[in-house]
């Protein structure tokens, strides 16, 4: 799985789950992010989200 900000690949757990988090746009779209990416401010990250 790679991330739809920075377009790194996302580590994953031994029971498949992402190191990052899955984040809703306005339109309950959901997209996978890093946990670097995760950082960003929550306007910022939208922001950068793909519409």
């Amino acid at each position: 799985m790679k991330c739809q900000v920075c377009k790194q690949k996302i580590e994953e757990t031994f029971l498949g789950k992402i190191e990052g988090t899955i984040v809703k746009n306005a339109k309950g779209k959901k997209f996978a992010v890093c946990k670097d990416c995760q950082r960003l401010g929550k306007k910022e990250l939208l922001a950068k989200l793909p519409q």
